[in-house]
């Protein structure tokens, strides 16, 4: 169980009180992912998950505090990382599990929502950066592993490597009409595995 940081959210207990969270969470996604950070209001979301709204007030505070601990909860969540032994197929199974998330009637909308709220609230922007941080870490060691392989260069940024995996896939799914499909993952993957292997992303000496 994580410590209490003090901030509205983010204890991690256990028993009726993480039911109470699961169900707020879970509200709280499906009022971002119908109508942005503009339609979060607290008591609607008390309403939804049936629990008293001052429980969520006390608990949570403000949307803001609500899409922080829903960005934890989602990194919480995630599915752990995919090891294939090679550097491309690694990076093919990060960009498919984005497309998937991405593509999801549910959740493309909920993190559409969250990216534009945070353009503008530096709370809700500081929990995306978690958040990121979190997804990033986890799926960097692949790379880390391919430079122990002798498939990428010394000095590689294992953690921009995984960025650019999944920044074609972003830029579709904000500025395009055009599907998520897997297609779309496996090129932006051999994207990512082809400027690694030149030394796209290797970390200049200071």
């Amino acid at each position: 169980m994580a410590a209490d940081s003090g901030e509205p959210g983010t204890l991690r207990p256990g028993g009726r009180t993480a039911r109470v969270r699961a169900a707020v969470l879970q509200a709280a996604g499906d009022v971002l992912a119908e109508g942005g950070l503009a339609a979060l209001d607290l008591a609607d979301v008390a309403r939804r998950a049936e629990v008293g709204r001052t429980t969520v007030y006390r608990r949570w505070g403000t949307p803001a505090g609500l899409v922080a601990d829903l960005l934890a909860d989602m990194a919480e969540q995630s599915l752990p990382r995919t090891e294939t032994g090679t550097l491309l197929g690694d990076l093919e199974a990060n960009a498919r599990l984005v497309q998937r998330t991405l593509a999801d009637p549910r959740q493309g909308p909920l993190f559409k929502a969250v990216l534009a709220a945070a353009a503008f609230d530096p709370r809700t922007a500081a929990a995306l950066h978690r958040f990121y941080e979190i997804r990033v870490g986890e799926w960097a060691p692949c790379v880390e592993q391919a430079v122990e392989r002798g498939e990428l260069p010394p000095g590689t940024d294992a953690r921009e490597v995984v960025r650019a995996v999944s920044a074609p896939l972003y830029y579709r799914l904000l500025t395009t009409g055009l599907p998520l499909d897997r297609a779309s993952a496996d090129r932006a993957a051999r994207s990512a595995a082809a400027a690694a292997r030149a030394g796209a992303f290797v970390t200049p000496e200071s």
